[in-house]
């Protein structure tokens, strides 16, 4: 019961923290007054459609990765008798922290390339 009710919440909270981050209706207005499209797909609605359809479609397919990410764990602890120290949250956890970390890396050793080489063309003298 216990594995049943952590799926679903894992379930249930991708598909939450996806509808409170993505709109499709926005991004398909903003897509229509920037001149963009999606190729074989009108502007405006049957956008907005689309996109709900494909983030469906991804938040599925993402929520099922999250809930084997995080049960593999609990199963290799309890059936199995591994001696596996993190649980399934704690490696969600660590996972995307990591990935954050990383992220956050390389954008700083991009605007570091991108400063230094800003100072060896002399653009930055122009701008002043």
């Amino acid at each position: 019961m216990f594995l049943f009710l952590y799926s679903a919440l894992i379930l249930f909270f991708a598909f939450f923290y996806t509808a409170i981050v993505f709109n499709p209706q926005d991004t398909a207005e903003n897509l229509r007054k920037q001149g963009g499209i999606i190729q074989g797909i009108r502007p405006g609605a049957h956008t907005a459609d689309y996109l709900d359809f494909v983030l469906t479609r991804l938040t599925v397919f993402g929520g099922l990765y999250l809930v084997a990410v995080s049960l593999l764990p609990e199963i290799l602890i309890s059936r199995f008798a591994v001696p596996f120290y993190f649980g399934g949250t704690s490696l969600l956890i660590v996972v995307s922290v990591t990935m954050d970390t990383v992220a956050q890396i390389q954008g700083h050793l991009m605007s570091y390339r991108y400063e230094s080489l800003m100072r060896r063309s002399g653009f930055h003298k122009l701008q002043r």
